[in-house]
């Protein structure tokens, strides 16, 4: 792992991330041996948060969505997800009393007490799988208005793919989201 070291009069060593990579700051006393057993232990943190920080610099490059691309995404989920929602309702073996599509700033999906599906029209910036999973998701919900243990059971059944689809959307979603709600002056 390649480092730039700073030595000054600090008492201590640290590990920094910054846009030119891994920084080492270091009291002039430590050796060059000193400091890479010190990165070399902390190697692991060191790779997470470059990773980290090249996923936000890449959020940052992402410009944010106009009213346009909005509509846009709305017309195409509701084009896409009522007729998904019931082929995979028939297969859940569940009904539902309507659906609705919103652009939302934190949710993916929502179902109410009266059987009504919500979902968010930014799932169409996500792969058809996440879609399912979000709709099998809320669908679940109908037989269940809890996150327990035989809700998950019973999403894993009718969608064997959920948790792969779901942390998709954990590690990518915030993006997506962030870029419906952020307006540039």
């Amino acid at each position: 792992m390649e480092y730039k070291v700073i030595r000054s009069k600090r008492r201590t060593l640290s590990l920094q991330i910054t846009p030119e990579g891994l920084v080492v700051r270091a009291p002039h006393r430590v050796s060059d041996a000193e400091i890479a057993k010190f990165v070399e232990r902390h190697a692991e943190w060191a790779e997470r948060k470059s990773a980290e920080a090249a996923r936000r610099k890449k959020e940052a490059s992402l410009s944010p969505l106009t009213e346009g691309d909005i509509s846009r995404l709305m017309r195409q989920a509701k084009e896409y997800i009522p007729p998904r929602a019931a082929d995979l309702a028939k297969l859940i073996g569940v009904e539902y009393s309507g659906i609705t599509v919103r652009c939302q700033r934190t949710r993916w999906g929502s179902c109410s007490s009266k059987r009504r599906l919500n979902f968010n029209c930014l799932l169409m910036l996500t792969p058809a799988e996440v879609i399912d999973s979000v709709i099998v998701h809320e669908l679940c919900h109908l037989k269940h208005m809890d996150h327990s243990a035989e809700f998950y059971s019973d999403v894993r059944r009718a969608y064997p793919e959920y948790d792969r689809w779901n942390s998709w959307l954990k590690k990518n979603g915030a993006v997506i989201l962030m870029r419906a709600h952020t307006k540039y002056d």
